[in-house]
């Protein structure tokens, strides 16, 4: 069966050439133009992946974000016309996978999709390794826990992937580049910035959930920051 896409853009041009692009690519591919119009079609259309707009009508991208992401499964590409880092940062908290800026390529936007769609096809899979452990740090790969002091971190799919990257690569370092490949699985250089803010978010809550006291999560921390070449 072909892979689902909803395209939500506001902008009738936008949606028109995604959703031709997409289904070169062999994707089945809706759109819509409306926050509510966006809402009735992932109920019913049952996309496997979101491409959705932040600045909408009726409902704002925003919005559709976090009851998506609370309600259902689905992988969302945030698409904003601004520059502005609290909006990308915003979206990511909410549960958004990524994040890609007007005015995109739409090659490199299809080899986002493509790589998303890559990773939760992986992730369907059964894991084959149960825990990965390093002091008082234990991670699950099958049920995508973290605890640190038998308490559970709430962190985001990509900050659990770059957590787990990093406790399989300890005292190695990546280029940005590498990390967009090996974590978020682009095979060409994309925008980097992304990877900043995931790294940024992911050490701080390990640092201001479990402070500095806990050794094994500061080093993890301080290897991470060392890690980013």
């Amino acid at each position: 069966m072909k892979q689902k896409i909803l395209v939500v853009d506001d902008e009738i041009s936008i949606c028109d050439l995604l959703k031709i692009s997409l289904e070169a690519e062999g994707y089945e591919t809706q759109t819509s133009n409306d926050g509510k119009d966006a809402l009735r079609k992932i109920e019913h259309f049952n996309p496997d992946l979101l491409i959705l707009d932040l600045m909408l009508p009726e409902i704002n991208g925003f919005d559709i974000c976090k009851k998506v992401t609370t309600e259902r499964p689905i992988p969302i590409i945030m698409l904003t016309a601004k520059a502005d880092l609290v909006d990308k940062v915003l979206g990511l908290e909410l549960g958004a996978d990524d994040y890609i800026t007007k005015p995109f390529h739409t090659r490199e936007l299809i080899a986002r999709v493509k790589a998303l769609l890559r990773r939760v096809s992986q992730e369907a899979k059964p894991a084959s390794i149960t825990c990965l452990s390093n002091g008082t740090l234990s991670i699950y790969p099958e049920t995508r826990r973290v605890l640190a002091n038998d308490r559970e971190l709430d962190l985001s799919v990509k900050e659990f992937d770059l957590l787990v990257f990093f406790m399989n690569h300890i005292d190695q370092v990546f280029s940005r580049d590498t990390l967009l490949e090996k974590v978020w699985g682009y095979d060409y250089a994309g925008d980097t910035r992304t990877v900043d803010v995931h790294i940024q978010r992911l050490r701080k809550k390990l640092n201001d959930r479990e402070g500095l006291l806990v050794q094994t999560i500061f080093g993890i921390g301080y290897r991470m920051k060392k890690q980013i070449s």
